[in-house]
């Protein structure tokens, strides 16, 4: 049993359901996996193993129950989803000491299913960065090299999967943040079309923006936790009611015979490292081989999806973030005598210097004067993404690209701000776009050693072809391992 940590999610839930391992014991696998790599990879703000195998124990105690899908699959929540009677701090400390009594409708959802959550994620501080280095805590590193970083803002989430600490996580996704990390961490990682899961319980960066998704192993495992949490939340307004297809049915295809992928050119031009350029290259072969059918497109306002995108991100992380005010949310400065040095101080303290950047940022464009010249212009920038996507869907089934121009840098590659947002390129649009979008692992680079992840993005509510095709090219590249701690 000291490896069961190797598993994938499905596997253990098959192994779980059968009986031939017990909750407990795929609990404490995890529990001692976490022990020995935490103090390299520091992937969890907190660990919640005495919960854990006190709810695995009266599991077991029931038996396996063939009607949860996911029964004793011990899962990780990123640290902004609130999750009942456990620390809930978004990486900030503003919300340290925060503990939400109630669950999210996701985390509500991996329960019913028979979801144990053994733990918190870290995170770039309330998912602004695409490193992990901006969390108040800690920063956390790529299981794969401790030297490098493993994306953001979800980098605790993608990294506890590539380290063998769960068998799956929860991420969000604002502009990347699930796919970065599950590309530089060489697992599967999917924001699903805005609306297909509900974000209630999810404290908000960008609330038109913003999407709940999973990260695992394989293909198969996502398409299960995806297959749990989706679906219609009256308690979410941008919940959108459609139907819920099967996403496991559609995986098994053997070939990608009849296929349209479509291959913008802005995203395979220049800036794309050459090591990242060959891995996704042999992908995009295999797919040819596979039966696929590769049409070159133009998606020509790329480069204005990341100065539409912050100034849309920003403007509403200052909206939503105006409630961590030190009255009703958060850490307060008790010294402050009058009520607007009790609002400065408490916010200065509590926020992060790029949280604070975003909030000024934010409330600049949507400051009267400003207002028009920024983001309502975004705003009709966006509008014009999307109709650039649509015309685009009429030409191919899915569009592929890179994830990311490079592999993960190093975390002593300090970069600025802006660099920084630029490695969002790639990702941002589908976000702008309310499309859906994923990353697959199809290799190596071959100087660096690092994973390299291929993105697919797919028409609206088109998960399940997305997945099908995704799985079918897993199958038939070279299976990407666990990384060697």
């Amino acid at each position: 049993m000291s490896e069961l940590y190797t598993k994938t999610l499905t596997e253990i839930a098959e192994q779980l359901q059968s009986g031939a391992v017990t909750s407990a014991e795929a609990v404490k696998n995890c529990l001692g996996r976490i022990e020995t790599t935490e103090p390299q990879v520091k992937a969890l703000i907190t660990v919640l193993g005495e919960d854990a195998l006190k709810q695995a124990e009266a599991m077991d105690a029931d038996g396996p129950d063939a009607s949860r899908p996911l029964w004793g699959v011990p899962i990780v929540l990123k640290d902004l989803l609130a999750a009942k009677g456990t620390k809930t701090t978004c990486a900030s400390k503003i919300l340290e000491n925060f503990v939400p009594f109630y669950d999210a409708t996701a985390v509500v959802k991996l329960k019913e299913a028979g979801a144990i959550i053994i733990g918190k994620a870290n995170m770039d501080e309330f998912a602004m960065g695409s490193t992990t280095e901006n969390s108040a805590f800690m920063t956390t590193r790529n299981p794969w090299d401790n030297e490098r970083v493993p994306g953001g803002s979800s980098g605790g989430s993608g990294a506890t999967v590539a380290a063998g600490q769960c068998f799956g996580a929860l991420g969000t996704d604002t502009g990347g943040s699930i796919r970065t990390p599950a590309s530089f961490c060489g697992i599967v990682g999917l924001k699903p079309t805005y609306g297909r899961i509900s974000r209630f319980g999810l404290i908000a960066y960008g609330s038109s923006l913003d999407q709940i998704g999973p990260m695992a192993r394989s293909v198969e495992d996502a398409a299960r936790m995806l297959q749990v949490m989706a679906g219609y939340d009256p308690k979410d307004s941008t919940s959108v009611d459609v139907d819920v297809p099967d996403y496991l049915a559609a995986l098994g295809r053997e070939n990608l015979d009849g296929v349209k992928i479509g291959l913008p050119k802005e995203y395979w031009g220049e800036g794309l490292d050459e090591e990242v350029e060959v891995a996704l290259k042999a992908a995009i072969a295999k797919a040819e081989q596979l039966g696929a059918t590769m049409v070159p497109l133009s998606l020509s306002l790329t480069d204005y999806a990341i100065a539409t995108y912050y100034i849309i991100a920003m403007a509403e992380a200052s909206s939503n973030l105006s409630r961590f005010d030190g009255v009703r949310f958060g850490h307060r400065n008790k010294d402050a005598e009058e009520l607007i040095d009790m609002y400065t101080s408490s916010r200065t303290e509590g926020f992060g210097d790029e949280v604070q950047r975003r909030i000024i940022m934010g409330t600049y464009v949507l400051s009267s004067g400003y207002y028009d010249a920024y983001y309502n212009k975004a705003a009709k920038v966006r509008r014009l993404l999307r109709e650039d996507f649509e015309k685009a869907f009429e030409q191919c089934d899915l569009i592929a690209g890179p994830v990311l121009p490079t592999v993960a840098p190093k975390v002593e590659d300090e970069m600025t701000p802006l660099q920084m947002y630029l490695i969002d390129i790639f990702t941002v649009s589908a976000n702008l776009a309310g499309i859906p979008g994923m990353s697959l692992p199809v290799g190596l680079g071959k100087d660096s050693g690092m994973p390299v992840g291929l993105q697919l993005m797919g028409p609206a509510f088109s998960e399940a072809d997305m997945l099908s095709v995704a799985e079918c090219l897993e199958k038939n590249l070279e299976p990407m391992p666990l990384a060697q701690l």
